[in-house]
């Protein structure tokens, strides 16, 4: 049997473990080490477990993971964030579906300070889904709203999703943050124009609320200002290119922890919950990233990458073809895994291919992480509509959540086709970035 035969069968094999349940570190990076045995020998397949481990996880680079997880989970333990949510509500009373307008903004803000679409979900789901359903929104369009909106933590920076393209991709990280802005922007924008086509058409959807005056909305920008100094001062610092994104994710944890504690809202257990859960998510992720390691070493090995880029080579002059593909796959692979595990089994595979047909990685990385959204809401393992449920308990069925996402999802096609057509919208802000 030759090489290449053999990686395209662990390909398969791999592909059989994921919708087996295996867990995905577990089907990447054992797979890998069986066909890396047929290859190589199982004496040269061990040494290469021993070797490639540490090659990939002793990348500076990944250092930054941790350190932005830390930096939302502070905020989020020490309950910084809620007051972004009611900021936004405050300053949207009396707007027709204002609940559900705060609901997507204070998502947007929120993911400016986690860069975890799963923890976004649970955190707004905890804050904004009983206060629209205090004022008798619809059950599907209030749960709906808030796991669509969760999702835009992976696309608005800092997103884990950019921090694991960007090093695998080998492109500048703070280009991919500042690439996603203005598409979490239209993303925003299209998940309120749902809101308000629904309004508009079936008023009792979206009842409205008391208008709040001015003194509590004032009031509310005075408790929300170090949640902004906070975003400023990491990503500012970052994009006019003085700070490095593992300097500011190192500056943005520390700033969230004398945060916290000049505000008196973090005790020791909220502390030790934020480092607890910072441990948890770093090891899920760098144990995946591992085995997606191993995957690229018995690629390189078989000779399958370049096998698929010379294939691609037929949409050297048509990229759109290939991108139409990878959409496809990315659509599918979505309603079965998570986010990560979506990345890391992919991008070996993907990467040469775009390099051969000249496509840019900067805004196909964009694209990827926005397909990885749309995955987070779409059964049959929507992950945020999961969260939010779970959240919610009794009080909704599953069902009616994704009943509630189903408008969501058609306005990211449409996002998403936008992103396509003119690139300009995620490259256009990467020509200020040095």
């Amino acid at each position: 049997m030759s090489d290449l035969a053999i990686g395209f069968m662990g390909l398969g094999a791999v592909l059989i473990t994921l919708m087996l349940r295996f867990p995905v570190a577990v089907s990447l990076g054992g797979v890998s080490l069986v066909c890396i045995s047929f290859i190589v020998g199982p004496t040269s397949a061990i040494n290469i477990l021993s070797i490639v481990p540490y090659e990939f996880t002793a990348h500076w680079s990944l250092s930054s993971i941790p350190m932005f997880l830390l930096m939302g989970y502070i905020a989020f333990h020490a309950g910084m964030t809620e007051g972004l949510f009611k900021l936004a509500q405050l300053w949207l009373s009396g707007v027709r579906g204002g609940l559900a307008h705060a609901s997507i903004v204070g998502a947007a803000l929120f993911s400016a300070v986690t860069g975890s679409s799963l923890a976004c979900a649970a955190a707004m789901g905890r804050v904004a889904v009983p206060e629209m359903m205090r004022y008798k929104y619809d059950v599907s369009l209030a749960t709906g709203v808030v796991a669509a909106a969760g999702t835009m933590g992976s696309l608005i920076p800092p997103s884990v999703l950019f921090l694991i393209y960007g090093d695998l991709a080998e492109v500048p990280i703070s280009k991919l943050f500042i690439a996603g802005l203005l598409p979490g922007i239209l993303t925003a924008a299209m998940y309120m124009a749902v809101v308000v086509y629904k309004g508009s058409r079936n008023p009792e959807l979206v009842p409205p609320t008391r208008v709040a005056p001015m003194r509590e909305r004032l009031g509310a920008i005075k408790e929300s200002w170090p949640m902004v100094v906070l975003v400023l001062g990491v990503f500012g610092g970052m994009f006019a290119g003085i700070m490095t994104a593992t300097e500011a994710g190192a500056l943005g944890a520390f700033l969230s922890l004398v945060i916290a504690l000049v505000r008196r809202s973090l005790t020791f257990d909220s502390f030790k919950n934020a480092v607890k859960d910072t441990l948890t998510s770093t090891t899920s992720i760098f144990a995946v990233a591992i085995g997606a390691a191993l995957l690229t070493r018995m690629l390189a090995l078989t000779g399958v990458p370049e096998y698929l880029a010379d294939m691609a080579e037929f949409a050297h002059d048509q990229p759109y073809l290939l991108v139409i593909g990878v959409s496809v796959i990315y659509l599918i692979l979505g309603c079965f895994l998570d986010p990560i595990g979506i990345l890391l089994l992919t991008l070996p595979i993907l990467l040469p291919m775009f390099e051969a047909a000249n496509i840019d990685l900067i805004w196909m990385g964009v694209i990827l992480v926005k397909y990885v959204e749309i995955g987070l809401i779409t059964p049959p393992v929507g992950l945020n509509v999961f969260v939010i449920k779970g959240v919610m308990g009794k009080e909704v069925e599953l069902t009616q959540v994704f009943k509630g996402v189903t408008w969501f999802i058609l306005a990211d096609i449409i996002t998403v086709s936008l992103l396509i057509a003119f690139p300009q919208i995620s490259l256009y802000l990467t020509r200020f970035v040095a």
